[in-house]
């Protein structure tokens, strides 16, 4: 099997359900240790989490920070992208973003990710 790529679209995902919100990013860990190349593209109110201290708040049920999850997968080279039009919409002018943030990218390119025949896609 060979390592591949995979985008993976957070959209539904929020701070509010941290359970939930864990997912795609233990999705995102599992496709990196097999060697993947790995996007996570923040859409709608899911940009949120990319604002600094917000995904910190965010504790699943075992006691473990939604930021910590998006540490880890960071650390294995996965980029977080956010969709310019969900950050100016969801984001609070004059915040900062988490370090792990790697820049915007909007749906043409997770659709162009989806098209692409060397790229397979998660939704969450």
């Amino acid at each position: 099997m060979s390592a591949g790529k995979l985008a993976i679209l957070a959209w539904s995902v929020s701070a509010e359900q941290p359970d939930l919100c864990a997912a795609p990013f233990v999705y995102a860990l599992a496709a990196a240790a097999l060697d993947c190349e790995v996007e996570i593209h923040f859409a709608g109110p899911a940009v949120k989490l990319l604002e600094s201290g917000v995904a910190e708040r965010s504790r699943t049920t075992g006691g473990k920070s939604v930021h910590a999850f998006m540490r880890e997968t960071a650390q294995l080279g996965v980029r977080f992208v956010a969709c310019a039009m969900a950050a100016q919409q969801h984001l609070t002018a004059g915040r900062d973003l988490i370090p792990e943030f790697s820049g915007y990218a909007g749906a043409t390119a997770f659709v162009g990710r989806a098209l692409d025949a060397d790229w397979r896609t998660l939704v969450f």
